[in-house]
């Protein structure tokens, strides 16, 4: 076979290789036979690897063969690309496949070495990979609407115990509004049982999920979570790609790269026309559920429907600058965490108690009085994450006509102007200038 021949070492003089299709069926030999098993087969020889063992197959068909798979990384179904290529290497010479790599060159012939390389260059292979790409993608797609849909979702926080059934964005949303940690969109996320069986077992192991260094105790973990606001992932782990639909999307390319590809193209596009451009969504969540939207206009109207809360109008009623804003929404998220009424100072022992006896009782629609929530401490946010701060504006208007009735501008009388030459702040100034011209 001529890609044994020029991989695998000098070419036996007998035939035998030409018999091994004709083996028994209980002998393991040729694709059909390897395609059942869960293993990797070389594409060269009888040797097979686990998937796991993935780098060891490779190495030795370096080592072995000569074989070289370029990008392996970008391959979307290994097992699946090996297997074709070894039907087609069976079929045709490896040279009319692969690029041959001379090495030692200058030395002489005896001492040099072919290598053959395999990439997505030959129109052959690229499509390959993009098929096997696509495939992934429909697999991935359908696992991630599976979820999406599912209302059998069970599973426990990770950092309070608390038990959730249902849907799995139930979950995902606590932990971001209770616990400041926010793994991203629900929608985003495929995979999420073994995400989360992943994410329980670094912290099993007492592991930080950020810096990733491993403590003592599970009480020094929390703090120094806590302390470090290391109560995220680290985007940097490859470990979590898999868990994120972006990944998927393009062939050949990881979230870093298609967010830099789009970072560039806004910088290109700079002085052009930005009048069609949207602004990303913020998915801001209510100060009184966790409904979410994923524009302000949205939630706003949302608590004015749901709960009875103006916030647009409560701004304009009280003339609220930006950070007299920031200390109202820090106060009112953090009244609500604690599950007390910001007008009564009642507390009870559910938020759902809460939230119903603020509106049976019209205390979610009045605020209570300023010196209560005007206060140095709220400029701190109660939740970390939470985005509606960041679409805060200041009320320009507002203060302008405030700042306008409380300094009024009156003009000097000028019926007498004899007398306004006497008496004007302007006369006394052209006084002292033309005096201290005199000296000069």
């Amino acid at each position: 076979m001529a890609a044994s021949r020029g991989g695998a070492g000098p070419a036996r003089e007998d035939t035998e290789c030409i018999l091994e299709p004709l083996s028994l069926p209980e002998s393991p030999g040729g694709v059909d036979a390897v395609e059942s098993s869960p293993c990797v087969p070389c594409i060269f020889c009888k040797e097979c690897y686990v998937l796991a063992e993935q780098s060891q197959l490779l190495k030795h068909m370096i080592i072995e063969h000569k074989l070289v798979i370029a990008d392996v990384k970008l391959v979307a179904d290994f097992r699946s690309y090996i297997l074709y290529w070894k039907k087609r290497f069976a079929e045709q010479p490896i040279t009319d496949f692969c690029s041959v790599i001379r090495t030692n060159s200058k030395a002489p012939l005896e001492e040099q070495d072919n290598y053959f390389l395999l990439c997505d260059v030959l129109p052959e292979d690229r499509l390959l990979r993009e098929q096997l790409q696509q495939k992934r993608l429909r697999e991935i797609l359908e696992q991630q609407q599976q979820e999406r849909c599912d209302t059998n979702f069970h599973s426990m926080c990770m950092f309070c115990d608390q038990e959730f059934t249902g849907n799995r964005s139930v979950l995902l949303n606590h932990m971001a509004r209770e616990h400041a940690f926010n793994i991203g969109l629900p929608d985003n996320i495929v995979n999420c049982y073994e995400f989360l069986a992943v994410l329980q077992g670094k912290l099993d192991n007492l592991q930080c999920l950020y810096c990733e260094k491993v403590f003592r105790d599970k009480n020094t973990l929390k703090d120094h979570m806590r302390k470090k606001q290391h109560r995220r992932i680290n985007a940097k782990n490859k470990e979590y790609d898999k868990f994120y639909i972006i990944n998927y999307l393009e062939f050949g390319k990881s979230w870093e790269e298609v967010q830099s590809e789009d970072d560039r193209e806004l910088l290109d596009n700079l002085e052009e026309d930005w009048s069609d451009w949207e602004e990303h969504p913020v998915c801001a969540v209510c100060l009184f559920c966790e409904q979410q939207a994923d524009t302000t206009e949205k939630l706003y109207l949302h608590m004015q429907k749901s709960h009875g809360f103006d916030f647009p109008k409560i701004k304009s009623e009280h003339g609220l600058n930006f950070y007299q804003q920031v200390k109202l929404l820090n106060f009112i998220r953090r009244e609500i965490h604690h599950c007390r009424c910001y007008n009564c100072q009642e507390k009870f022992q559910s938020k759902g108690v809460l939230i119903s006896h603020m509106e049976e009782t019209k205390h979610i629609a009045f605020l209570p009085a300023r010196s209560t929530w005007d206060q140095p401490q709220y400029y701190f946010p109660t939740y970390e994450n939470d985005t509606l701060l960041c679409t805060l504006s200041d009320s320009e208007d507002v203060i302008t006509e405030d700042q306008s009735e409380e300094v009024p501008v009156i003009s000097e009388d000028i019926s007498s102007l004899k007398a306004l030459k006497q008496s004007s702040v302007l006369n006394q100034l052209l006084c002292k200038e033309n005096k201290s011209r005199e000296k000069f």
